[in-house]
């Protein structure tokens, strides 16, 4: 999987956007990045596309611009030259994708078979769009025809929306989604980016979930501790579970034996993709604590520190499990 690609799976997101006015290109980039996606297909269904692509790059070089319903070299060629980082079909033209693959231009051909999937891996590929997804069986034909392909990922898009977004992304062989909810052509037409923004964000925010874990406090020592766990116990008929390093009052308070990240402690919150969720943040500017990385048994990163703390607590994300 190339970088591109990489970036959109944690971006987990992809807006697709028609867009029939290219002076309304640079708002629309602003208010998806205000959002939270910096990243966005714009498709080669209308004149002002190339334009379009050419305003946002220009305007935003960090953000990362396709372009979609890419039906001849000569259209990848313009979308390249105005500055798209990336292809996507609706269908599997072998010559587009072989054209791209020559060019190491990162390309996601539209499939709906197993035919098509022998094609895409024949012509190079790892990742594919499925599409249109939900007329086409959806997850659950996804689940079933990628069974026999282990190396084979895809990016539904088409029917994806905020009801069954986390479903798709659930399923790992889903990278990401391709949609166009947050960048409705109404919402463009009368230049309402400040509902695209809302928008965006209602769409990362359902995709993240994020949720408060837990809040760990420090203590002066374990006697302290499993004291204050006990008085919370009482309180709130809560279990008590005693570990090496800390006690847990239910779920929600973890008392700390010893110190640790934070003057007063550190507050856990959850997510329900811990990779995309570490993505968005450093987006907005957020700085992690390398060292503080820690992994499950599989290799996956399940929990990390952000640098810095709030009212004198340290914050650090958690996988949901």
């Amino acid at each position: 999987m190339n970088e591109v690609i990489k970036k959109l799976s944690a971006y987990g997101i992809v807006p697709v956007i028609k867009i029939d006015r290219a002076e309304d290109a640079v708002p629309l980039a602003k208010a998806l990045i205000d959002g939270g996606l910096p990243v966005g297909e714009v498709t080669f269904r209308t004149e002002a596309a190339e334009e379009a692509i050419k305003n946002m790059t220009a305007a935003f070089p960090g953000m990362l611009i396709g372009a979609g319903t890419v039906l001849t070299i000569g259209q990848v060629d313009k979308a390249v030259q105005a500055g798209a980082k990336f292809i996507v079909s609706p269908g599997l033209n072998p010559k587009i994708v072989k054209y791209c693959v020559d060019h190491d231009i990162p390309v996601t051909p539209g499939v709906t078979s197993p035919s098509e999937i022998e094609t895409a891996i024949e012509l190079g590929l790892d990742v594919v769009k499925f599409f249109p997804a939900e007329q086409s069986g959806g997850l659950a034909k996804i689940k079933a025809m990628s069974a026999p392909y282990t190396g084979i990922k895809f990016m539904p898009t088409g029917g994806i929306n905020a009801q069954n977004l986390n479903d798709y992304l659930a399923f790992d062989k889903v990278i990401a989604c391709g949609g166009s909810y947050m960048v409705k052509d109404d919402l463009i037409k009368i230049g309402n980016f400040a509902e695209i923004t809302a928008l965006t964000k209602q769409a990362v925010s359902g995709m993240l979930g994020f949720e408060l874990a837990h809040i760990g406090i420090n203590m002066d020592g374990a006697e302290e501790a499993e004291k204050a766990a006990w008085n919370i116990s009482e309180l709130f008929d809560m279990p008590v579970k005693v570990g090496n390093s800390s006690v847990f009052a239910g779920t929600g308070f973890e008392l700390m034996k010893k110190p640790g990240r934070g003057a007063k402690g550190h507050i856990a919150v959850k997510t329900r993709n811990i990779g995309r969720a570490t993505a968005y943040l450093e987006a907005r500017g957020v700085k992690f604590i390398e060292e503080s990385k820690a992994y499950s048994a599989d290799g996956k990163l399940s929990a990390v520190y952000i640098d810095g703390e709030i009212g004198g607590f340290a914050f650090h994300l958690l996988q949901a499990k």
